[in-house]
């Protein structure tokens, strides 16, 4: 039974991975095709450009999997001789990492308080990660950059966490991972066809709906908010395959990010709109000052000519 549901779960992050490839080819050439019809410089510019950032891209994981030491895997059992040559193991492990310098690791209390601060470390990296994916997402609103912006993150999220553990995943979990970058990257591109003028209809009212631009605001909290979402499902993923105090469980494992990712998404969608509702306020102040200075110049003219 385990080895077909392993066998399941191989050949769906397989499909997804081929499917995203083929999505992502499609998507390049239409943007490398966009750029060309305003010039066929700018296109090429713009083709070696999206090379350059795919080869970076697939580089980095393999550079991070030689790099950084395979997650060690605990014993079952947490006594006797094994356990112990585990700890020891573990805390020559903890003593290599550049973030635990000066940090005591002689007792089991001393390393169970190391790890919390690395897992403090890599929260942090990934609500920033999430945040900077919301305000992005949010900002350009085109599911095509979404795509590059979402890969981009999510593959630079999982190189920090293992660095902050000192540590990666397996090979085996490593591919899950990426087949989980390459199906968030995917919905990211689909967010874009939701339709959000009957969302806030349906939601908030006609009323609200009839406010000027609150879909514009709407779409961009709504694209920014499923993508730090995706975002932060992956990273705390990755931290428990970087971790290794527990033995992994799949299941429980995604189950446990989703409702970490939930819990921290609300701070950041508040924080984000803050962020974003102000730069819309700022710039319409501008506009509407810029406007209100050339009608004074206009008026100030047009007497002296008459």
């Amino acid at each position: 039974m385990t080895a077909t549901i392993r066998k399941i779960s191989v050949l769906v992050a397989l499909f997804v991975t081929v499917v995203f490839a083929v999505f992502l080819f499609n998507q390049t050439v239409q943007i490398i095709q966009s750029a060309r019809n305003v010039n066929p410089v700018l296109g090429n510019g713009v083709m070696w450009a999206l090379i350059f950032t795919y080869c970076v891209l697939l580089i980095a994981p393999i550079v991070l999997w030689f790099k950084v030491p395979k997650r060690m895997s605990p014993p079952a059992v947490a006594e006797g001789e094994e356990y112990d040559r585990f700890m020891l193991d573990f805390r020559k492990r903890l003593s290599r990492n550049a973030r635990l310098r000066g940090v005591p690791l002689s007792t089991p209390e001393h390393i169970e308080s190391a790890v919390q601060l690395l897992d403090k470390h890599a929260d942090d990296v990934v609500a920033s990660t999430a945040s900077a994916v919301f305000l992005s997402t949010a900002v350009l609103q085109s599911g095509r950059l979404d795509v590059l912006v979402v890969f981009a993150a999510q593959t630079r999220l999982i190189w920090q966490i293992a660095h902050v553990y000192y540590q990666r995943p397996s090979l085996r979990d490593f591919l899950q991972l990426y087949a989980n970058v390459a199906s968030t990257a995917f919905i990211a591109a689909g967010i874009e066809d939701v339709d959000i003028d009957a969302l806030v209809g349906t939601v908030f009212g006609s009323t609200v709906a009839a406010i000027p631009g609150m879909h514009i605001l709407t779409s961009s909290i709504l694209t920014g908010s499923a993508n730090a979402f995706l975002t932060l499902r992956v990273g705390m993923i990755t931290k428990e395959y970087c971790r290794c105090t527990t033995k992994i469980e799949k299941r429980g494992i995604r189950r446990a990010a989703t409702l970490q990712a939930a819990k921290l998404l609300g701070s950041i969608v508040r924080d984000g709109t803050v962020r974003l509702s102000k730069a819309a306020v700022t710039s319409g102040a501008a506009k509407m000052t810029r406007t209100f200075n050339r009608l004074t110049r206009r008026g100030g003219i047009e007497p002296e000519q008459a």
